[in-house]
């Protein structure tokens, strides 16, 4: 199982850990889309940025 994560808003004047985590996730601008594995760390991520993101289960 994989999660389908968008990054729906922009990564300026958010705090440097937040803009880090999207970046680990491989979402640099609005738009970008990225696969990740369904596991625990994923989610933790999600749940850091989930202001500027949408996820959904692929």
């Amino acid at each position: 199982m994989a999660i389908k994560i968008k990054l729906v808003r922009s990564l300026n004047s958010v705090k440097k850990d937040q803009a880090a985590t999207a970046q680990s996730l491989g979402l640099r601008k609005i738009g970008d889309v990225t696969e990740q594995p369904d596991n625990d760390a994923t989610k933790g991520k999600i749940h850091k940025i989930a202001h500027l993101v949408e996820a959904t289960k692929a």
